[in-house]
């Protein structure tokens, strides 16, 4: 085997960053025991993602070039995925890209179904893609947008210093509890409801609570 086929195989997903804020033990479950169950949020995020990817759709508009499904990767981070868009705008500050003539801005744009995360992980996974493009088209990055469906607009992202370390952090300790095939251990809240995951995690039998009690709990939460 190629040094660079066994050094891929400790490259992990970007998008996992997400579901890494959302729950450390989500993330182990789906990446590192490789879990997975649908619900209505998991599907109607996968059906949003297929309209906007298809990796060899490329289209131009005025001065703007659109490039869908763009496979990135970081050497540095050890990650690899895909930006749901990239555009590409013509900038005389800008990069050169392969094939096209002139210079260009790159502005990675990702698609959300729901509404903006107050936790900042769409955020975070977005800055991951623009880490990835700066490695790979030597550029900088400053800013990008992510589509909210719910809201049906773009909210602009400043990629500061400050969310570039909490991203490069997050991946960090991605890769240690990866390497130890560590799931961590579960813990109840309020976000366990909606996670489709959370007949597998059993959140609640980890405190020991008794089926009646479980239900007592869900019903109460349930309460404006």
């Amino acid at each position: 085997m190629s040094n660079s086929m066994e050094s891929d195989a400790d490259f992990l997903l970007l998008s996992g960053i997400k579901h890494f804020c959302f729950c450390q033990r989500r993330w182990a479950l789906v990446h590192i025991e490789q879990q997975w169950q649908e619900n209505a949020l998991t599907v109607s995020g996968h059906l949003i993602h297929e309209r906007v990817h298809d990796e060899n759709f490329t289209e131009s508009r005025g001065s703007v070039l659109l490039s869908r499904g763009m496979p990135v990767r970081s050497q540095l981070l050890r990650i690899t995925g895909e930006c749901d868009l990239v555009e590409l705008r013509h900038d005389e500050n800008g990069v050169a890209i392969y094939g096209r003539s002139g210079t260009w801005r790159v502005f990675p744009v990702e698609y959300k179904h729901g509404q903006p995360d107050e936790r900042g992980a769409d955020a975070m996974q977005l800055c991951a893609q623009a880490l990835c493009l700066e490695e790979m088209l030597v550029t900088d990055i400053p800013d990008g947008a992510i589509y909210y469906g719910k809201i049906r607009r773009r909210v602009p992202v400043a990629f500061t210093a400050e969310l570039r370390r909490m991203t490069t952090e997050a991946i960090a300790e991605m890769h240690r509890l990866f390497a130890r095939g560590h799931t961590p251990k579960a813990k109840w809240t309020k976000a366990c409801k909606s996670c489709s995951l959370v007949e597998v995690c059993q959140p609640l039998l980890a405190k020991r609570m008794s089926a009646s009690a479980y239900v007592r709990q869900m019903l109460e939460e349930d309460r404006p």
